[in-house]
């Protein structure tokens, strides 16, 4: 499903050349659950965002679904991110003049969906998150978990193949965090695929494999033991 092949991101100054990401081989299978993992400024999120085609690597190449995103043009860059990826980011980004209902139906009004169809998608999701009752609240009325709920369901509301979550419970207590991290088992069991950079250890093993950046380079990929998981 994903393949990157060598990538580099770099930002050149006058005298010299600083790294973000150096020599990034990565391969998703379609139904992965995978985390990634490593210090702040490790380049997680820049990784994550070339995933996405929210930036563009310096050097290397990227293949998505055996399209490759190093040669293709912009507009159909867009296009595969639209119709195949929904982003969850920590600080929720919900548009604060649209109720809950309008923020989760946004992406399906990107995508051309017609009017019952989405009010069918909608409801459903509303209903799975137990927010029906929520649906014509604006974000500025809903908690932290809350609203990152409103964020995993207008990123899944599209049926996208990929999800990619940056630090999705990072500003949540504990318990909104592990209702999120249930949600993101239930969608990988169901076939998503899913990526998440995380800084929890427990998170991290919620997931099926673990790759581990360093300095912009990947430390380690390995898989997770489930046997080891603590029980609950």
């Amino acid at each position: 499903m994903i393949q990157l092949k060598d990538i580099d991101k770099y930002v050149d100054s006058r005298f010299q050349r600083a790294f973000i990401l150096k020599g990034i081989d990565l391969k998703v299978e379609q139904g992965e659950f995978l985390t990634i993992m490593g210090p702040s400024g490790a380049g997680k999120s820049t990784l994550m965002n070339i995933i996405g085609m929210l930036d563009e690597p310096s050097a290397g190449e990227y293949y998505f679904f055996d399209e490759p995103v190093h040669k293709i043009k912009e507009r159909q860059k867009s296009e595969l991110h639209k119709n195949y990826i929904g982003f969850i980011f920590q600080a929720y980004h919900l548009i604060d003049e649209l109720t809950v209902y309008e923020n989760i139906e946004t992406p399906l009004l990107y995508k051309g969906v017609s009017g019952s169809q989405r009010k069918s998608m909608v409801a459903e999701l509303l209903d799975r998150f137990n927010m029906v009752a929520k649906k014509d609240l604006f974000p500025e009325q809903l908690s932290g978990g809350q609203q990152q709920l409103v964020g995993v369901a207008r990123a899944i509301v599209g049926e996208p193949k990929l999800l990619l979550a940056d630090e999705p419970t990072g500003n949540l207590h504990s318990e909104q965090g592990k209702q999120i991290m249930d949600i993101f088992e239930q969608l990988n069991n169901e076939g998503m695929t899913i990526i998440q950079v995380t800084h929890s250890e427990e998170n991290a093993q919620r997931g099926k494999r673990i790759v581990r950046v360093v300095d912009g380079a990947m430390e380690s990929d390995e898989l997770v033991n489930k046997s080891e998981k603590v029980k609950e």
